[in-house]
């Protein structure tokens, strides 16, 4: 069914992001391509991009967390983001590396590391896991979970030495507890013949384009939301940052305006569409409807992560852009270096950005930053990367949703809520916190381009459309 025509007091449609992000910023700066010129974004930081956003450190620029570019973006996307960054887009190399039973694998996988470097009793244990996969006549009964789903694609010895402690550091979680969605969405070599393509891929005459290589801006990864948000206003769109949405007004089941504190003033923002970003059981807690009952808070979890950013006296610590740890006696699942990918030049100084997954207000939250700081260090040496050369500085960034926690039964609590947005007219969630995804900066680019594609000239909504488009977003995979 489609969406009635709906306008604004000068007929024309007004539209209100919520959230300053890739997502966000995107939206905007297609409907405004298109023509619309009440277009408003509504940022709650003081700066554009959020988790994909970027800041710099004693002349570092450094992202929140490890993020790149991947080769898989959306080619509409792709061309844009090539427009607005030209030639401070990097093409790069990727060249991280994974712990494994203590020693240094390259990844992505590479043959010959894999034959030099892997334990042979954990080369031995994965060949015999494929050898009973292949004699293996049914799947076995019982309920499914992120655990079962790993286990029959890749076999025991890859899941109990990688994927499960890392689950379990990253999700706070046994990989039991975890819902199959989880395997689905976050693991992109889901069987042993997916990893062996990959492989392969490494491989001269095997190689896709693109793989193995990434992109990222020269000032770090957050220069693509500050191009958007650029691109956004000088096509006519407003961004407001440090404004804090309130409440989300709808009369007769349609969207009317939004209300933000800016400035220590509530100002109110008429509009017939809005277009959220923010995690969908914050969204929902906003909407105050008339005649229409507030929707309860269904289940959905969030987990957090505090990253850790060390200031060290040396020019590099390592050649490497990213280390992974899955060994539960290392607290941190990765590290990385930006000046490794952006090529920063800054003498004397690198910074490194270790990342803690935990639980909102946990014990890893609230830890000073001198704790956080012997913490990594402690990993680090505990790994064979020390000793850690002088540490100048230290700074904590916490994120507080950092992933969605896919425990068994949240599709329930999510398409309870996703129904609830779903009925009022005007009102709709997209993006990574608003669909509740793992997706990538790419996925969430290419859904705000989906959205705007999906709008009619008079601004109305396509249902079917966006129904379709979003059927396409249950197939994305993270990229790593």
């Amino acid at each position: 069914m489609s969406e009635q025509s709906m306008s604004g007091s000068n007929g024309r449609p007004s539209f209100v992001v919520l959230g300053g992000g890739p997502a966000g910023l995107g939206a905007a700066y297609k409907l405004a391509q298109r023509g619309w010129r009440d277009v408003t974004v509504l940022e709650r930081g003081s700066r554009v991009g959020g988790n994909a956003g970027s800041f710099v450190i004693d002349g570092v620029p450094v992202d929140f967390g490890s993020h790149r570019l991947h080769p898989a973006c959306p080619p509409p996307v792709m061309a844009d983001i090539r427009t607005l960054l030209g030639e401070d887009l990097l093409d790069r190399p990727r060249h991280g590396r994974i712990r494994l039973r203590g020693r240094w694998v390259h990844f992505p996988l590479k043959p010959f590391d894999l034959f030099t470097r892997l334990p042979p009793a954990f080369m031995a244990g994965v060949v015999a896991d494929a050898a009973r996969k292949r004699l293996a006549t049914g799947r076995n009964g019982g309920e499914e979970s992120f655990a079962s789903i790993l286990e029959q694609g890749l076999g025991r010895t890859i899941c109990r030495d990688f994927y499960f402690p890392y689950a379990q550091k990253i999700w706070g979680l046994p990989p039991t507890a975890l819902d199959p969605e989880q395997a689905k969405r976050r693991v992109s070599n889901g069987s042993l013949g997916k990893m062996v393509r990959r492989v392969l891929g490494a491989i001269p005459g095997f190689r896709k384009p693109g793989a193995g290589r990434f992109f990222y801006p020269k000032q770090g990864f957050g220069q693509i939301s500050d191009a958007f948000h650029r691109a956004a206003v000088a096509s006519g769109a407003t961004v407001i940052l440090d404004a804090r949405v309130t409440a989300v007004h709808v009369s007769n089941r349609r969207v009317s305006g939004v209300d933000a504190v800016i400035a220590g003033e509530t100002r109110s923002f008429p509009a017939t569409h809005v277009l959220s970003t923010i995690p969908l059981t914050v969204l929902t807690t906003l909407v105050r409807s008339e005649g229409q009952p507030p929707v309860t808070t269904a289940p959905l979890q969030q987990r957090s992560m505090v990253l850790v950013y060390l200031t060290l006296d040396t020019d590099r610590f390592t050649e490497f852009d990213a280390h992974y740890f899955p060994e539960a006696v290392i607290r941190i699942t990765r590290l990385s270096e930006p000046k490794n990918y952006s090529q920063t030049t800054r003498p004397g100084r690198t910074v490194l950005c270790a990342e803690l997954p935990c639980a909102l207000g946990g014990t890893e939250w609230t830890m000073s930053d001198a704790e956080l700081s012997a913490l990594v260090c402690q990993d680090l040496e505990r790994a064979g990367l020390g000793p850690v050369p002088t540490v100048l500085a230290v700074q904590a960034q916490r994120l507080p949703h950092a992933y969605p926690l896919y425990t068994k039964g949240y599709r329930q609590a999510f398409d309870a809520l996703d129904t609830w947005v779903g009925g009022i007219e005007g009102l709709v969630t997209f993006g990574r916190q608003g669909l509740f995804a793992h997706d990538n900066t790419h996925h969430t680019l290419g859904m705000a381009y989906a959205l705007v594609h999906c709008l009619r000239e008079d601004g109305s909504l396509d249902r079917g459309c966006w129904t379709e488009a979003r059927k396409g977003f249950e197939t994305h995979v993270v990229e790593d």
